[in-house]
């Protein structure tokens, strides 16, 4: 076994690893009385304990043996799904915090509504915005988790993950809707596993996995995450924002449907407006060119239709003009996202056409599209009209790459297999 070694460290100004990041912050961090991390109060030069297999300080928690084999983040690298993110402290906009004490925490909270927090994590994913502890994007916000939840609920300063849960109303994780945050602070030791991500709606019946918003080296990303977290997923707590507008979603209150008249061919109304606003926030962005307005136009049809299909609609369940059903989920923001890529044209024909000794178009057109997706190596010929054993075992291959076990990679496909392989 290595003896480990002492020595005094001084990092230099452009060192991206953990040590040197956590020495820079700890350098310029506030006191403790103006809200700075505990952990960094009074550090000026850090005896740095080095070892073989490395140190990992994490806001996701990463164990020090994935650091010893070389599974950090570097520039332009895939992110980890257990990424190294220390935080910055509390501090004004645009700032390194360190000029005065910041400013109080907002006694009243800034209006805003779910899809409106959700447009703006979609900002920072757009742009990828480079993860830091120290840089601040053009809108003043801090590169790290903390800065991008409090970027993201328009909160004016940045915080941490210390007191973030103020901003907040405890929820149930059942109760999760687009534009909540899933949070976990460690106030034993803060560099230790705190981190936070913003909810983007359930990515599977079972609400087992997420679409998780979050700030992470290298940049910002929304990915599907295991429900609460890669690591530490039991002290993870649900939060809503305070500041939420009454109805959660759109300009108003009233969460009624305001019926199927408000839509469709020659409407013009703020119902219309409403609904593109929904609809982008749960993944319909690409069909608007320039954001929701208040006249129908075949962007609202096509988003609309590819919401129905996300929910395994079909037929006129799937016509592109929202129903009850269609606008309580997106009121509610408990339905299924829009898979990316979705243009509401491939609809999911049914589970009967994929079954032993059925053959149809349709077993044809799956085969075909799973070996333009890399998953047809069980063809011996080719794909074919007749449902086969080959079949079969591609799209169980392409449900597991998925993340999917048990029944829900059993080979046969369903709504949600379907949606994402034409995706």
């Amino acid at each position: 076994m290595t003896v480990p070694v002492f020595e005094e460290y001084e990092p230099a100004t452009d060192c991206g690893c953990p040590g040197c990041a956590l020495r820079r912050r700890t350098a310029a961090a506030l006191p403790v009385r103006y809200g700075g991390h505990p952990a960094a109060h009074g550090v000026r030069r850090a005896l740095v304990l080095v070892t073989a297999a490395g140190m990992v300080l994490s806001c996701g928690a990463a164990e020090a043996a994935a650091a010893a084999s070389g599974r950090g983040t570097r520039a332009g690298a895939e992110a980890d799904p257990r990424p190294v993110t220390p935080q910055g402290p509390v501090g004004p906009l645009g700032t390194d915090g360190a000029s005065g004490p910041p400013p109080a925490p907002q006694t009243v909270p800034r209006v805003t509504t779910r899809a409106d927090i959700i447009d703006r994590a979609r900002k920072w994913v757009d742009a990828k915005v480079p993860y830091s502890m120290s840089a601040y994007w053009s809108d003043g916000y801090r590169q790290d988790c903390s800065g991008y939840v409090s970027m993201a609920w328009n909160l004016g300063t940045n915080e941490w993950t210390g007191s973030l849960a103020a901003f907040g109303t405890k929820i149930a994780r059942a109760d999760l809707q687009p534009g909540d945050m899933l949070l976990f602070h460690n106030p034993a030791d803060p560099e230790k596993g705190s981190h936070v991500t913003l909810f983007g709606g359930w990515a599977d019946d079972t609400h087992t996995h997420y679409l998780a918003y979050e700030q992470t080296p290298p940049h910002t990303r929304r990915a599907t995450t295991p429900m609460a977290y890669w690591t530490n997923s039991s002290s993870y707590v649900a939060y809503r924002y305070k500041g939420l507008a009454a109805g959660a979603s759109g300009s108003g209150a009233d969460t009624r449907f305001p019926g199927a008249g408000k839509f469709g061919p020659g409407a013009d109304n703020a119902y219309v407006t409403r609904l593109g606003k929904l609809l982008i926030a749960q993944g319909g962005k690409r069909f608007y060119r320039t954001g929701a307005g208040s006249r129908w136009s075949g962007a609202d049809r096509r988003a609309t239709q590819a919401f129905q299909l996300a929910q395994g609609w079909r037929g006129k369940e799937a016509d592109g003009i929202p129903g009850p059903d269609t606008w309580s989920l997106l009121i509610r923001g408990t339905g299924r996202a829009i898979p990316a890529g979705t243009n509401g044209t491939t609809a999911f024909p049914g589970r009967q056409f994929f079954r032993p000794g059925q053959s149809n178009s349709h077993v044809r057109l799956l085969g075909t599209r799973l070996v333009k997706k890399g998953y047809g190596r069980h063809y011996a010929t080719g794909p074919g009209p007749r449902w086969t054993e080959a079949d079969r075992r591609n799209v169980e291959a392409f449900q597991r790459a998925q993340g999917w076990s048990g029944r829900a990679a059993d080979g046969y496909p369903g709504p949600e297999t379907w949606l994402r392989l034409f995706a």
